[in-house]
Protein backbone atom coordinates (compact mmCIF):
# COMPACT_ATOMS: atom_id res chain seq x y z
CA UNK A 1 0.00 0.00 0.00
CA UNK A 2 1.26 3.20 -0.50
CA UNK A 3 -0.13 5.20 2.47
CA UNK A 4 1.88 2.20 4.36
CA UNK A 5 4.95 3.14 2.63
CA UNK A 6 4.71 6.73 3.42
CA UNK A 7 4.11 5.38 7.33
CA UNK A 8 7.39 3.34 7.06
CA UNK A 9 9.54 5.98 5.42
CA UNK A 10 8.32 8.70 7.98
CA UNK A 11 8.90 6.43 11.32
CA UNK A 12 12.27 5.46 9.47
CA UNK A 13 13.36 9.48 8.86
CA UNK A 14 11.82 10.04 12.09
CA UNK A 15 14.27 7.58 13.72
CA UNK A 16 17.09 8.59 12.21
CA UNK A 17 16.57 12.58 13.83
CA UNK A 18 16.22 10.98 16.69
CA UNK A 19 19.48 9.31 17.09
CA UNK A 20 21.13 12.19 16.19
CA UNK A 21 19.30 14.39 18.40
CA UNK A 22 20.49 11.73 21.00
CA UNK A 23 23.90 12.08 20.14
CA UNK A 24 23.48 15.49 20.83
CA UNK A 25 22.34 15.64 24.20
CA UNK A 26 24.92 13.17 25.34
CA UNK A 27 27.62 14.52 23.44
CA UNK A 28 26.27 17.62 26.18
CA UNK A 29 26.20 15.61 29.38
CA UNK A 30 22.81 16.12 29.45
CA UNK A 31 19.90 13.35 30.83
CA UNK A 32 22.01 10.08 28.77
CA UNK A 33 19.43 8.05 30.86
CA UNK A 34 16.15 9.30 28.98
CA UNK A 35 18.07 9.86 25.61
CA UNK A 36 18.45 6.14 25.62
CA UNK A 37 14.20 5.94 26.40
CA UNK A 38 13.95 7.68 23.64
CA UNK A 39 15.62 6.18 22.00
CA UNK A 40 14.21 3.29 22.11
CA UNK A 41 11.13 4.25 21.84
CA UNK A 42 11.36 6.46 18.70
CA UNK A 43 13.33 3.58 16.94
CA UNK A 44 10.89 0.50 17.85
CA UNK A 45 7.80 2.64 15.73
CA UNK A 46 9.84 1.78 12.40
CA UNK A 47 11.50 -0.84 13.62
CA UNK A 48 7.90 -2.93 14.02
CA UNK A 49 6.12 -1.14 11.11
CA UNK A 50 9.37 -3.25 8.99
CA UNK A 51 8.52 -6.03 11.08
CA UNK A 52 4.59 -5.77 10.23
CA UNK A 53 5.41 -6.48 6.76
CA UNK A 54 6.32 -9.83 7.47
CA UNK A 55 2.83 -10.42 9.61
CA UNK A 56 1.76 -13.90 9.75
CA UNK A 57 -1.25 -13.04 9.68
CA UNK A 58 -3.68 -10.17 10.20
CA UNK A 59 -3.62 -10.51 13.55
CA UNK A 60 -0.08 -10.75 13.82
CA UNK A 61 0.06 -7.27 11.33
CA UNK A 62 -2.48 -5.78 13.87
CA UNK A 63 -0.25 -6.74 16.94
CA UNK A 64 3.10 -4.82 15.03
CA UNK A 65 1.08 -1.92 14.88
CA UNK A 66 -0.58 -1.32 18.13
CA UNK A 67 2.80 -1.90 19.08
CA UNK A 68 4.16 0.87 17.19
CA UNK A 69 1.17 3.18 18.05
CA UNK A 70 1.74 2.34 21.86
CA UNK A 71 5.87 3.29 21.28
CA UNK A 72 4.70 6.50 19.90
CA UNK A 73 2.54 7.44 23.04
CA UNK A 74 5.64 6.68 24.83
CA UNK A 75 7.77 8.70 22.51
CA UNK A 76 5.84 11.71 23.07
CA UNK A 77 6.19 11.39 26.83
CA UNK A 78 9.65 11.22 26.66
CA UNK A 79 10.17 14.15 24.36
CA UNK A 80 7.95 16.25 26.92
CA UNK A 81 9.28 15.53 29.75
CA UNK A 82 12.57 16.31 28.04
CA UNK A 83 11.12 19.60 26.68
CA UNK A 84 10.19 20.30 30.69
CA UNK A 85 13.09 19.36 31.97
CA UNK A 86 15.40 22.21 29.55
CA UNK A 87 17.17 19.09 27.85
CA UNK A 88 15.64 20.60 24.20
CA UNK A 89 14.67 23.71 23.02
CA UNK A 90 11.14 24.86 22.58
CA UNK A 91 11.79 24.98 18.72
CA UNK A 92 13.05 21.26 18.66
CA UNK A 93 10.53 19.79 21.00
CA UNK A 94 7.45 21.39 19.11
CA UNK A 95 9.32 19.67 15.54
CA UNK A 96 10.14 16.27 17.08
CA UNK A 97 6.03 16.16 18.51
CA UNK A 98 4.54 17.59 15.45
CA UNK A 99 6.07 14.32 14.01
CA UNK A 100 5.39 12.05 16.00
CA UNK A 101 1.86 13.09 16.34
CA UNK A 102 2.05 12.28 12.57
CA UNK A 103 2.97 9.17 12.84
CA UNK A 104 0.83 8.62 15.43
CA UNK A 105 -2.38 9.65 13.57
CA UNK A 106 -1.48 7.39 10.27
CA UNK A 107 -1.11 4.61 12.49
CA UNK A 108 -4.14 4.85 14.19
CA UNK A 109 -5.67 5.46 10.54
CA UNK A 110 -3.95 2.27 9.50
CA UNK A 111 -5.49 0.39 12.42
CA UNK A 112 -8.66 1.21 11.84
CA UNK A 113 -8.36 0.64 8.18
CA UNK A 114 -7.05 -3.06 8.54
CA UNK A 115 -9.46 -3.97 11.18
CA UNK A 116 -12.73 -2.86 9.68
CA UNK A 117 -11.52 -5.38 6.55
Amino acid sequence: MMADSVLREKSKQFAKDIVFFCREIKANHKEAVLANQLLRSATSIGANLHEAQYAQSKNDFISKLEIAQKECYETEYWVELLFETDCVNEEKYKKMKNECGAIRRMLISSLKTVKSK
